[in-house]
């Protein structure tokens, strides 16, 4: 008998892959259903589909041959799945097979079902959110093309899925960068207008004759101030500079902590516990950049009735390495835990409210985009803030 899994395997991990893509609640795409349709053409069957399924229910996002709809998960037929992942499942007939005779998509109370095949749509991420689906209301098979061919278009609709997510992606970010330009066209006033107010004061007391110290005062908040110009010029310019060409080598990401924590400000006597982390194949100069920023904040936002300690440990997902930066300071609310990505957002010394100014997580944020990985936040367990991110295994 074959061996069989359900499609729960990873429910978390499943979860966010279809969160991400955001089509459970949408008019289904034309690409999608232009997909389904010709996997029925293919197959030589009146029906297909593609389900996505949730804890709860299963989604049919595009269908062809009939209206797609949302049911149970515990009366899909696509519940279960092979272990292997290469090939679909193929039912020559539902009404004979033990895992799909008294399923209500076979039975009649649903529809009446006979050839079923279905192969696993897996993200890029290695995470199956669930299939691309072709029956028929009476027994057949499918040749060794038509196989194969499933198993491509199954592919493909990964693609659109991620094609779409990029696209909305690149959206928000020319807001963010169009909000960006504006925070930093307002950040730089300020210096600015302090410079010249102050040269303007120096030209006056040199006409009236002041004193030496009055004039070095004014001269010391005018260089203040265009020191402040210059600091926010480099942060603009390491901004753009990330996340784009990267160096790519084996980088030993247990290095790159060794450096960043030496170099880190204010953590003298902190301590800083991890476990073994893996080498990846990267940017060291851009994801040591990454730690640096982390291990900063955490020096930075400390909370006030509690010693600062941090934890750095990876995990090993398959397809990629979660590392996790976990610290026992302020903590960030979750309502901001988004929008403390955007560049020149920051949370206030009071972890309470997200101000203008800094770019160490959006810089952060390009850097492990970059590398084809995804970044987030949690809270750390007894308070805290956790920021995780994820890079792909070495190949």
């Amino acid at each position: 008998m074959t061996e069989v899994m359900t499609i729960d395997s990873g429910a978390q991990d499943r979860a966010e892959e279809i969160q991400r893509y955001d089509v459970l609640h949408h008019p289904p795409r034309t690409e999608l259903v232009a997909v389904v349709e010709l996997a029925a053409q293919i197959c030589g069957t009146p029906m297909a589909t593609i389900n996505l399924i949730t804890d709860s229910e299963q989604h049919q996002v595009a269908a062809y041959g009939f209206d797609a709809a949302v049911c149970r998960r515990e009366d899909s037929m696509c519940a279960l799945v092979l272990h292997e992942e290469q090939n679909p499942i193929v039912v020559a007939d539902a009404s004979r097979d033990a895992r799909f005779h008294t399923n209500p998509f076979v039975t009649g109370v649903i529809g009446e079902v006979r050839f079923y095949a279905s192969h696993k749509l897996v993200t890029f991420e290695g995470v199956t959110i669930g299939t691309l689906c072709v029956f028929d209301v009476v027994p057949r098979e499918l040749d060794d093309h038509q196989r194969d061919a499933l198993r491509t278009l199954a592919e493909r609709i990964v693609d659109v899925l991620e094609l779409s997510l990029r696209s909305r992606q690149l959206a928000r970010s020319n807001e963010r960068l169009s909000d960006f330009a504006g925070r930093v066209s307002h950040d730089l006033k300020s210096p600015l207008s302090s410079v010249a107010l102050s040269l303007g004061l120096i030209r006056e007391q040199l006409t009236d004759g002041a004193d030496a110290a009055s004039i070095e005062r004014l001269l010391e908040r005018a260089i203040s101030g265009s020191e402040r110009m210059a600091r926010l010029i480099d942060e603009v310019l390491a901004f753009s500079a990330v996340g784009g060409r990267l160096t790519l080598r084996d980088v030993a990401l247990d290095r790159l902590v060794d450096e960043a924590s030496s170099d880190a400000r204010g953590l003298d006597g902190v301590p800083v516990e991890r476990t073994a982390l893996p080498t990846v194949e990267g940017d060291a100069v851009q994801l040591r950049s990454v730690f640096q920023n982390l291990l900063d904040n955490a020096s930075k936002y400390r909370h006030p009735q509690r010693p600062l300690a941090i934890a750095i440990s990876a995990h090993d997902r398959t397809t990629h390495w979660e590392i996790r930066v976990a610290d026992t300071g302020l903590g960030i609310p979750e309502e901001e835990r988004e929008r403390v990505f955007e560049p020149r957002v920051r949370l206030d010394a009071t972890a309470t409210s997200a101000q203008g100014m800094g770019i160490g997580l959006g810089t952060c944020q390009r850097v492990i985009q970059a590398h084809g990985g995804r970044i987030g936040i949690d809270e750390t367990p007894g308070g805290g803030t956790t920021v995780w991110f994820t890079l792909p295994t070495s190949r």
